[in-house]
């Protein structure tokens, strides 16, 4: 008798194992949101390519929250990254000031805001419209005639 309760305890043993063991393999996946340093490089340095002086995008990033916690107003802040990082035209200076400080610092986003209050663009360097494309034919020949 003694010998089949083992048997039977090693049979039960098994299936608490499998069972166990087949949940965890059953769960879902969890979808977590990457940390911010993270989502930054891979918005600065992988879907759009900068070039950081010293290749340090964290740092320059964490450079540009440092001078917005300062003081320093929106103008100096693009001037000093238009400066420093390629590409260096007025949308990528934006682009990556205004990731650096909504992901890095997200506690300055309104002493940023209250700094570009009426900010301009120096001659030139304003955004370039691109046209919107033209309205289709109503008659939904789309210029093809035939």
């Amino acid at each position: 008798m003694k010998r089949r309760t083992s048997v039977v305890a090693l049979m039960v043993a098994a299936v608490a194992v499998a069972v166990g063991g087949a949940a965890g393999t059953l769960a879902p996946q969890a979808h977590a949101k990457p940390g911010p340093e993270v989502e930054y490089v891979y918005n600065v340095s992988v879907r759009r390519h900068y070039n950081f002086p010293n290749n340090d995008a964290i740092g320059y990033g964490y450079g540009i929250c440092d001078k917005v916690t300062s003081g320093e107003g929106y103008p100096q802040v693009m001037g000093d990254v238009k400066s420093d990082v390629t590409p260096n035209d007025e949308f990528a200076a934006n682009y990556l000031v205004s990731y650096a400080v909504d992901l890095l610092c997200p506690a300055q986003i309104w002493q940023l805001r209250n700094s570009a209050q009426g900010y301009r663009p120096p001659p030139g360097q304003e955004y370039s419209a691109v046209p919107a494309p033209s309205a289709p034919p109503l008659d939904g020949s789309y210029g093809l005639r035939g």
